[in-house]
């Protein structure tokens, strides 16, 4: 694909996306899902240029654990274009925090899926303590869960006292006819203003093995139950599926950043709504 189908407004926000560098400088976590292969700055910037995206967030990968050396190495690289969510452990101390904090780094991310699902409690306890560390600091907390543990969470979000921003839609299927309790509770967040949304992961949510247009629904309620805090984000570059426990070379499956983004017009076709969830809401949200 060629073109969106709209007019990229001037410094739309790619607001996920991972960078992968030289294996023999940027080693994998001993515990970890996948083993990545590279894919770096230089690639990422000739993407986003194909796009007319002048803003974007660099996402910590699970398969890096809490060094974010090569996340961090990106942000000093792209420079004030550019913000970061790290993932921090209880040995990362506030000197480190105030070293990413000036490289732009603006949020702390926990991933429940990739590396195993923890259960409520872990989940509840993980995002608490999460958020008291980067409370100070007025950073937000990242969530990728899947769709049940939303049910969970819901009555924590609102007194945690940051900004959450939930990953991939939710992590939902796509088919919202059916019951989904858990999409239900995040629609709640959101309309309560308690949480944000990023509209990313489109081919995650989708139940199709292309076009993944079932996507749009899902995408249409998550921005009408809050049009002022979802954001988007191509998720490049598209991490084919792992397991957790049982690393194995990745795979980058080969879904069109365009397509995707042609798939948010569809689902977005008001003008105004676009320039929020691609220039606005992430301005506010990261500090641009």
């Amino acid at each position: 694909m060629n073109h969106p189908g709209f007019a990229v407004p001037a410094l739309a926000c790619d607001c996920h996306m991972h960078i992968f560098g030289d294996p023999d400088i940027y080693p994998a976590a001993a515990r970890r899902a996948y083993d990545p292969t590279p894919m770096e700055l230089d690639a990422y910037n000739a993407e986003a240029a194909r796009m007319g995206f002048g803003r974007v967030v660099f996402v910590q990968p699970s398969a890096y654990g809490t060094d974010n050396s090569c996340m961090l190495d990106a942000l000093q690289a792209r420079g004030p274009s550019s913000r970061g969510v790290a993932v921090i452990d209880a040995a990362t101390d506030a000197a480190e925090l105030a070293d990413m904090a000036a490289l732009g780094v603006r949020g702390v991310r926990l991933n429940l899926v990739s590396n195993g699902v923890p259960d409520p409690a872990a989940a509840i306890a993980e995002l608490q303590a999460a958020a008291n560390r980067v409370r100070p600091l007025g950073w937000h907390v990242q969530i990728y869960a899947r769709p049940a543990l939303f049910t969970d969470l819901a009555p924590v979000v609102a007194d945690l006292g940051v900004p959450v921003v939930v990953d991939h839609m939710g992590a939902t299927d796509g088919q919202l006819a059916a019951a989904r309790p858990g999409f239900d509770a995040l629609l709640r967040m959101l309309a309560d203003g308690v949480c944000w949304v990023k509209l990313s992961g489109a081919n995650r949510v989708s139940r199709q093995a292309a076009g993944f247009t079932d996507a749009v629904p899902v995408i249409q309620a998550l921005v009408a139950a809050n049009p002022a805090q979802a954001v988007w984000g191509t998720d490049w570059p598209h991490i084919g599926p792992h397991v957790a426990g049982s690393p194995a070379t990745v795979v980058y499956l080969p879904h069109d950043n365009l397509a995707l983004l042609h798939l948010l017009g569809a689902a977005l076709p008001d003008a105004a709504q676009r320039q929020a969830v691609l220039v606005d809401n992430p301005a506010r949200l990261y500090g641009f």
